[in-house]
């Protein structure tokens, strides 16, 4: 049986005073989504205070993401159209965010390469969280679900993102998911056209 992540349970244990009230899912969903965007946009203007404004807000945006699940689930609110708007929520944020660095390093040694290796980063981010969703309306929630290790998702190394820029390591982040996000891209794309051929074997 798969351990529930750590931060879930705490989304849940923090949600479960809102089961019975007005809120619902998709004002968790805008809440998340508003802070994501405004961490972006920090961290585009590329000033050390800012950025690390930026890095924080991203973060907590990550913990956001499942408060909006854990609501629905608990107060039997979910909605086919909350979901997509949580899916679309989420590639907004990661999208811009490698955008937004991008943009916010032009000024370093990498000058506007940045905002291109940004630009290339986000798409293939784009890439991913498509077919992934396309993955799951064929085939179940199973099938993008994250591996899973002693209450840790793999998706948790997100938490971590406010000491990359205490490290100055923005630029090697970019260029790592410029090289990172289009070969993980091409191997979804792999992986989504070859569910047929598992679908009917």
């Amino acid at each position: 049986m798969t351990t529930k992540p750590w931060d879930a349970q705490l989304a849940y244990w923090l949600i479960r005073p809102l089961k019975d009230s007005w809120v619902n899912p998709n004002h968790l969903t805008t809440v998340r989504l508003v802070i994501g965007l405004v961490a972006a946009l920090a961290l585009a203007v590329g000033d050390a205070i800012w950025v690390n404004i930026g890095a924080w807000l991203f973060a907590l945006s990550n913990f956001l993401d499942h408060t909006d699940g854990e609501l629905a689930r608990l107060s039997g609110k979910s909605s086919k159209w909350g979901h997509q708007y949580d899916l679309a929520s989420d590639a907004i944020i990661h999208i811009l965010l490698f955008v937004c660095i991008g943009n916010g390093l032009r000024e370093g040694k990498l000058g506007w390469w940045a905002l291109l290796m940004g630009i290339v980063s986000g798409v293939s981010v784009a890439c991913i969280f498509h077919l992934r969703n396309q993955m799951e309306q064929r085939l179940g929630k199973d099938a993008s679900r994250q591996p899973n290790f002693a209450g840790f998702d793999i998706e948790d190394v997100l938490y971590l993102f406010p000491i990359v820029p205490l490290l100055n390591g923005l630029e090697p982040l970019l260029m790592a998911a410029t090289i990172g996000a289009p070969t993980f891209a091409v191997w979804v794309i792999w992986q989504f056209w070859t569910l047929p051929q598992s679908e009917s074997n």
